[in-house]
């Protein structure tokens, strides 16, 4: 009798995709999408309209007076000293290290904690855990002491460590659980065939944890291009190694009535991770949702 009505109350995959699939839902989705683009689609009328339009009306009359210029993205892009196409190559240059350095060092420690045997493994694996509710501002300026004793400052170099150390609790974390989730059957049967840890890991474990490792990729991307604390800190004073974010926050400052220059540069800088994003969304959400549940 209990088995009858617990399998009645739980809706079935039927129902929940009637539900999910229900035209109220879809116009509910369909308007949070729409409010959700209307910002950045304003962001890039206004980058395209005149100066004197931006700043005597508002992006939505566009559609009564349409006019359109690229001399906001020359300006802002080619414009001599405030140019951005310097820091856009900085930003490209502290991303990718940043991407590629954690992914490398966190799925041989994840592989580590999930499929070796060492002692305090457990103890150790939690304490990488409990590392992530550390608040990134805590670590700033110690490092920032580390890294001028090892003249080390004003380098890209302190801010591919930096970006390193700050992702790799996550890294490690998201990594370990799909590794661990990998039926232990084919580790066991490729060690019965005389492989050792580097041939599984290379051979075995990678190919099946690209996933998880292309949903941490795009996590961090998003993360490092974005970011302006870290740059702040370590690269703030520095033009020559300094991204896109820490010019368009001088640039809010020296330019405050300067809007063309402003949503110019601002659109310039969110057009590579919404495109990054689009791109990998369904690598980013098929990693974060694979290897959470264990069948």
């Amino acid at each position: 009798m209990s088995a009858t009505v617990t399998r009645r109350s739980r809706p079935s995959a039927a129902v929940a995709r009637r539900r999910l699939t229900h035209p109220f839902a879809s116009a509910a989705v369909f308007a949070i999408a729409v409010l959700w683009t209307i910002p950045t689609f304003g962001l890039f009328l206004t980058s395209l309209r005149p100066e004197a339009q931006i700043k005597t009306t508002g992006w939505w009359t566009f559609f009564a007076e349409p006019q359109l210029t690229a001399d906001n993205y020359v300006g802002v892009l080619f414009g001599g000293r405030d140019a951005l196409a310097g820091y856009f190559v900085n930003s490209l240059v502290i991303v990718v290290p940043s991407v590629i350095i954690p992914i490398v060092l966190a799925s041989l420690a994840a592989y580590a904690f999930a499929w070796m045997r060492f002692r305090g493994r457990d103890t150790l694996f939690l304490v990488v855990f409990t590392i992530q509710i550390v608040p990134v501002q805590v670590a700033l300026i110690p490092l920032l002491q580390m890294f001028v004793g090892l003249h080390l400052a004003g380098t890209f170099w302190t801010l591919w460590i930096a970006h390193t150390i700050f992702a790799l609790p996550l890294a490690i974390y998201i990594l370990h659980n799909f590794i661990a989730a990998i039926p232990a059957e084919i580790i066991e049967a490729a060690r019965i065939d005389g492989a050792h840890h580097a041939h599984i890991f290379r051979m075995i474990v990678l190919p099946l944890a690209m996933p998880a490792i292309a949903a941490f990729g795009v996590f961090q991307f998003l993360w490092v291009w974005n970011d302006l604390l870290v740059s702040l800190a370590f690269a703030g004073g520095v033009p020559a190694v300094a991204p896109l974010t820490v010019r368009l926050q001088q640039l809010s400052g020296t330019y405050g009535t300067e809007w063309q220059l402003l949503s110019s540069g601002a659109f310039v800088s969110i057009v590579v991770p919404v495109i990054v994003f689009i791109a990998l969304q369904r690598f980013f959400v098929r990693g974060l949702l694979a290897g959470s549940v264990k069948s």
